[in-house]
């Protein structure tokens, strides 16, 4: 569902920006929530996020010259950020625009090199910092830009490998397939069970008969590529190496539960052994929440998203105290199936399934208590599971 304001928004601006350009086309890419199976991704398990109707619209034209310039209406006292196709370098003078860039990096580390730049004006309406895939998103859309502008062959999939590359090794952050993937293979309506160990995935629709998806952002600004995510995976990556010296597994997700018990005592680290536990448990939660969801049993996928959490704030210790008590004063409210937190953690948001009867006191007390609590408000926003990325 295409906001219509948004994408004239988008094209004024480009005009604005640019000057008028009758080869001016505009596109958009979708952010994503994941309903469960946090931080397996990386661990070669399962998860099962949704693409959503909000994400980032880009207006692209191509250039005669190899200069790329890139103008965020989001953040538009950065002004107009200039590179050109020699320069494709990470920097921190380039802040947002190493995202795209990487891309374009990948692209031509692919074969795929552009011969001409591009000027590309890009506005988003997922929130800043919410941890809903702002940067996956403007990844796949640059992506499926270059794909359409300059005819190169690539699948949507490809989208989303080329995008976890550039952002694991142009922008330093050692995220896993999901993100990228949820955005580039979207689909209105259901959402994606994803075996991020071989890429195999179904789509699942989501029949939520009188309850809708309700996003809460913390409001607490959270950037992923600090050390604690990275710090985490290589600690999942260590726990691996040792578990492998006894067993034939390629990741956590290769585990199961009883495996996992039978053989946590090789890793002696308390620590590690926690979050290792949480990569095992969180698989096998998310293989039983899809089968939940199939069989229409709602309150089943509630209690695992709650169980979820919890393995979050104990064993991978990723969630902090607005997080938590965004996900406890949910589960407080009645009509609300299911909360926790979502994406990578430290901040960003909470994802809830609430009754239609129950959202107007969930956000009403949940936001006061927040508020109590933390010292300044949460958001609240109702949202729709969309398609993949698309030119508009």
């Amino acid at each position: 569902m295409i906001d219509q304001e948004m994408k004239k928004a988008v094209l004024d601006n480009f005009e604005k920006v640019f000057g008028k350009n009758d080869n001016v086309k505009a596109y958009f890419a979708p952010g994503r929530v994941n309903l469960i199976g946090e931080h397996t991704d990386y661990n070669g398990g399962h998860v099962f996020p949704c693409a959503l109707t909000i994400g980032t619209y880009g207006a692209v034209a191509k250039r005669d010259d190899d200069k790329i310039r890139f103008y965020s209406v989001n953040l538009d006292r950065t002004g107009v950020v200039e590179t050109s196709l020699s320069d494709l370098e990470p920097s921190k003078e380039a802040g947002w625009t190493n995202y795209p860039k990487g891309v374009i990096w990948a692209f031509a580390g692919r074969g795929m090199k552009l011969d001409k730049g591009f000027d590309m004006v890009i506005y988003g309406n997922i929130p800043n910092g919410s941890g809903l895939s702002s940067s996956a998103s403007l990844e796949v859309l640059t992506g499926f830009i270059l794909r359409d502008l300059y005819g190169f062959d690539v699948s949507n999939q490809d989208l989303a490998l080329i995008g976890q590359y550039s952002e694991n090794n142009f922008n330093g952050c050692n995220c896993g397939i999901m993100d990228q993937f949820a955005v580039a293979m979207g689909k209105e309506g259901s959402a994606i069970f994803l075996d991020t160990a071989d890429l195999s995935f179904e789509y699942a629709p989501i029949r939520l008969d009188g309850a809708k998806i309700i996003i809460a952002n913390t409001n607490k600004k959270h950037k992923l590529t600090d050390s604690q995510y990275n710090a985490r995976r290589s600690m999942c990556e260590e726990a691996l190496a040792i578990l492998q010296k006894n067993l034939d597994i390629k990741g956590l997700g290769d585990l199961s539960i009883e495996e996992f018990e039978e053989n946590k005592g090789l890793l002696t680290d308390p620590d590690m052994q926690r979050k290792a536990k949480h990569a095992v448990y969180e698989n096998q939660r998310t293989i039983e929440a899809v089968k939940a969801l199939k069989a229409g049993d709602l309150e089943r996928f509630g209690e695992l998203m709650r169980q979820s959490h919890e393995s979050l704030r104990d064993d991978y210790d990723v969630t902090g105290v607005e997080l938590d008590t965004l996900a406890e004063e949910a589960w407080k409210i009645p009509g609300v199936i299911g909360s926790r937190m979502t994406g990578g953690g430290f901040g960003g948001c909470t994802v809830s399934i609430v009754k239609d009867e129950a959202i107007e006191n969930f956000k009403k007390v949940v936001g006061e208590n927040y508020k109590k609590k933390i010292g300044y408000d949460a958001t609240f926003y109702t949202v729709s599971i969309g398609g993949g990325p698309e030119v508009i």
